[in-house]
């Protein structure tokens, strides 16, 4: 008789297929809420995923194949704690990037057989959640900028990035062809109302990055199917439905965006007022940050002290003096730790990009639409952060964590099963 192997073993039957299915489907949920029990399904799969890279030889095979976006991960986290502790900060100062242990654990939960329907499910009924959230507080509670339910009114930008990607996330389904009629559906409406939601934050940045990265999918799902009447269609249909939403808004959204090119002509010394010219403030403060120190920086989410400071000496306009960060992530990079801090940035993003990019037109389709998904998660992330930290809070930079190590893991996975046939 032969005797079953430690990794057969170890195999998940189906409650537990089921159950970290369901887990990893809501997690984009817990993310996005403010309430202290979310932290007990990402316990569980912190836990799972230990579990699994303890004793599962094919979990541990899948993040060899993804050992490329571990280790920039772990990069950035190292440079994090090196930039602690060369600063003397606060160990609060360490909260967000101690994060990253608790992903690279759960990401090895995408090493599992998992039940995708499942997930993309759970993935799209929370884009409708969030979606329909901003439309009550919009048309119900009458907030001007709807901000979602995990942060006050200064949120919405993260907001919009956050339902955006949930947003292309679930096109992505919707577009797959081996998806139902049902669910396909499903992922529409999806599309649809958070689409909608995130129009009504009025958030130029993720809006604008959110144009060439669904154009992007329309021209990745039309090379792969040979559909290019139906890509045109959708994508027109999209950019009508948009324009519909916006032209809804009582001219709030356009006037946001004529108001660009005035505050950018008339921004000076005397006139810093107003949501553009505070950026270009804040954007020069930090530049001078990291012209004074190009290689230390000033130190982690030490911006708001120094511009306090340069405020008090005369240097920088009063309008920025209640801000704690620059509204840029590579600006925010360089003010905290100088040319080695950005480099780090660039490298959490583009190892990832490589990664994903070398699977895009992958033979198998599942590692294909990994692939393309990783890729969306990422270019929403590196173009928004021109314009606004994507990283400075726990909600955006869980998502991008747990999507894109998560991702990277799973067609590990794909793939090492793939090579064993």
């Amino acid at each position: 008789m032969v005797r079953p192997t430690h990794d057969e073993r170890a195999r998940p039957v189906s409650w537990q297929v089921w159950a970290v299915s369901l887990l990893l489907a809501i997690m984009p949920l817990c993310f996005a809420v403010s309430s202290r029990l979310k932290s007990v399904p990402m316990a569980a799969l912190f836990l799972i995923g230990i579990f699994a890279l303890v004793t599962r030889e094919k979990s541990r095979l899948s993040y060899r194949i993804a050992w490329s976006v571990a280790a920039v991960c772990l990069l950035r986290l190292v440079y994090d704690l090196g930039n602690f502790l060369g600063h003397r900060l606060d160990i609060s100062t360490l909260d967000l990037p101690a994060q990253t242990l608790l992903f690279l654990a759960i990401a090895a939960a995408f090493s599992l057989p998992l039940k995708r329907r499942v997930i993309t499910i759970g993935f799209s009924l929370t884009t409708i959640v969030l979606g329909a959230a901003s439309l009550f507080q919009r048309y119900v509670q009458g907030v001007d900028r709807p901000y979602g339910i995990n942060g006050g009114d200064w949120a919405a930008v993260e907001f919009a990035m956050y339902l955006l990607v949930l947003v292309l996330l679930s096109m992505l389904q919707a577009l797959r062809t081996g998806t139902s009629r049902a669910d396909r559906c499903l992922h529409v409406v999806a599309v649809v109302v958070g689409l909608y939601g995130a129009v009504l934050t009025q958030s130029r940045g993720p809006l604008l990055a959110f144009a060439p990265v669904y154009l992007g999918l329309m021209l990745w799902y039309a090379a792969r199917s040979r559909q290019w009447r139906r890509m045109l269609t959708l994508f027109a249909i999209t950019v009508v439905g948009m324009l519909t939403i916006t032209a809804s808004l009582h001219r709030e959204m356009v006037d946001r965006l004529s108001d660009v090119s005035h505050e950018i002509a008339t921004y000076g010394p005397n006139d810093a007022t107003g949501a553009v010219r505070e950026r270009l403030e804040m954007w020069h403060t930090a530049w001078d940050a990291f012209v004074e120190h190009p290689l230390a920086g000033i130190g982690l989410d030490q911006f708001g002290v120094y511009a306090r400071a340069q405020v008090a000496a005369g240097h920088a306009s009063p309008a920025i003096a209640n801000y704690v960060h620059p509204h840029s992530e590579y600006l925010e990079s360089l003010a905290a730790g100088g040319l080695p801090a950005l480099l780090v940035l660039l490298l959490f993003f583009a190892a990832p990009t490589f990664f994903f990019a070398r699977h895009l037109n992958h033979a198998s389709e599942p590692v294909a639409a990994a692939a393309i998904a990783g890729l969306m998660v990422i270019s929403m992330y590196g173009l928004c952060a021109f314009s606004d930290n994507v990283f400075y809070r726990a909600m955006p930079q869980s998502l991008y964590l747990f999507l894109v190590l998560g991702l990277a893991v799973s067609i590990g996975r794909q793939l090492h099963d793939a090579s064993t046939r």
